[in-house]
């Protein structure tokens, strides 16, 4: 059985050894204690979202923190291509869905994005809340899968400011690649990956990381002048089979298959 998962602050790990003693407290600290009921002796694993994980074996509890000693130290490097899902705000969670898996499967970042014909709206006065929930989502989702890496949540973006990131991102000079999975493609997604590779090697020579960036719609489908805008400023329409998926399975289908063609798999 793995070791349950918790998160500490942001560089608390990096000057971590075999044999130091890490103390976990706040949220994550009750969480432990309290909810998951985790007991002096028990191994646990600390990460902190930026790629190194502790294996500590608890010596003492309070009654919301522990106090562990690390019994051994992993740092895991960024894969040299990261992967977002820009998915589109949807009804019921699916949206939510949609991320959880996509956390789970590994993928690097995650876009809400209020498309045209999506029915939920992320107003002034529900934005931090939504977003928030996000966060929320993808935090849990990374402790479930004990991930070291905690994908960042960006800014929601409406369908202009989307066009207008994929238009800076063509231009920025670290490759990058936008597909759009929709119906209209006449390519597959796996020959759009796969051309890609091939005309731009997985490197760091720009001094940026190399990013694929995979476009969810809504149920109720982009816009004809969604994909229009989209395409001009630099994305590509693919296919990501014979079927049409629901908003909450298509973008974690086609992360699996973009990491298998990453070898990230």
């Amino acid at each position: 059985m793995s070791n349950q998962c918790f998160f500490l602050a942001p560089g608390e790990l990096d000057d971590a050894r075999v044999g130091t003693e890490l103390c976990l407290e706040g949220p994550e600290g009750h969480h432990a204690v309290t909810v998951k009921r985790v007991r002096v002796g028990e191994l646990i694993d600390l990460v902190d979202g930026g790629g190194a994980r502790a294996v500590a074996e608890v010596t003492s509890t309070e009654k919301a923190s522990l106090v562990g000693v690390v019994r051994d130290i992993q740092r895991e490097p960024r894969p040299p291509v990261a992967i977002t899902l820009v998915q589109a705000l949807a009804k019921g969670d699916r949206d939510l869905q949609a991320v959880e898996s996509a956390v789970e499967l590994g993928i690097d970042a995650v876009t809400p994005w209020q498309s045209e014909r999506s029915i939920v709206r992320w107003n002034e006065a529900k934005a931090a809340k939504a977003h928030a929930k996000w966060e929320s989502t993808v935090l849990a989702a990374v402790k479930q899968s004990r991930r070291t890496f905690r994908p960042e949540v960006r800014p929601m973006r409406t369908s202009a400011a989307l066009t207008h990131e994929i238009a800076e991102r063509m231009a920025g000079g670290a490759p990058t690649l936008v597909v759009i999975l929709h119906e209209a493609g006449t390519d597959s997604l796996a020959g759009t990956v796969n051309r890609w590779l091939e005309a731009n090697p997985a490197t760091k020579e720009t001094g940026r990381d190399p990013e694929i960036m995979l476009v969810v719609g809504p149920e109720g489908g982009i816009t004809d002048a969604e994909l229009e805008r989209f395409v001009a400023a630099g994305a590509r329409v693919a296919l990501l089979g014979q079927h049409v998926l629901r908003a909450s399975t298509a973008g974690p289908a086609a992360l699996v298959l973009v990491r298998h063609l990453l070898g990230q798999l």
